[in-house]
């Protein structure tokens, strides 16, 4: 008689574990589905090595944002956020990668969960450094022509506001609502990108990566 009711007890069991998972899984709902942009022509790798070739050109930049406005827009007066520590990416201005950075300016829209890429194998024909606390970088031994930069620079924002905590009766009397000053912060993350252009004869060339 245990070893029946057991087995009953058994069978319960795992007809509540099966009713509880569900045949069937309802995907979540997304408002705005990602959605995948890539540049329609083919990559030229033998292009991008020999636009990455060595050549005798320094490129010194420095990488910064500014915090922005009530309408969304970076503050031209405002201080500079400096890029400490960011890692700076070099890219080619080959045929795909000038796609790519159209793309990026024209049709990517982050809010709404379009984004652009690159091709895997694209990507690995890249140079890259890491900026100092002051947002400085270079790229030494560059050859004359264009060139793609990009990075993503975090900051934070903080503040603080009065947040209502109750009321009560002052000596006269009168009602007095009572207030207390609670602080936050607010995490940014901005994505630099421009194009740089070394012409034939130039050295050094100087560019500010905003």
């Amino acid at each position: 008689m245990k070893k029946v009711y057991c087995f009953l007890v058994l069978v319960v069991c795992c007809m509540g574990a099966i009713a509880s998972y569900g045949q069937y899984k309802q995907k979540e709902y997304e408002k705005y589905p990602l959605q995948k942009i890539f540049p329609r022509q083919s990559f030229d790798s033998v292009a991008a090595k020999n636009a990455l070739a060595e050549g005798a050109v320094t490129i010194d930049g420095i990488a910064f944002t500014r915090p922005k406005n009530s309408l969304g827009f970076k503050a031209p007066l405002a201080e500079r956020i400096k890029a400490n520590h960011i890692t700076v990416t070099l890219f080619p201005y080959t045929p795909y990668f000038e796609e790519w950075y159209n793309l990026k300016e024209k049709e990517e829209n982050v809010r709404k969960n379009k984004i652009v890429y690159m091709d895997s194998i694209a990507y690995r024909y890249r140079l890259y450094c890491e900026t100092n606390s002051r947002g400085e970088f270079s790229f030494p031994k560059m050859k004359a022509g264009k060139y793609i930069l990009m990075g993503t620079l975090p900051w934070s924002s903080s503040g603080y506001y009065n947040k209502y905590t109750g009321s009560g009766y002052g000596s006269y009397g009168g009602q007095v609502n009572y207030y207390q000053r609670q602080y936050y912060s607010v995490s940014h993350s901005d994505f630099l990108l421009r194009v740089v252009e070394i012409e034939p004869g130039k050295q050094r060339v100087k560019v500010r990566l905003k």
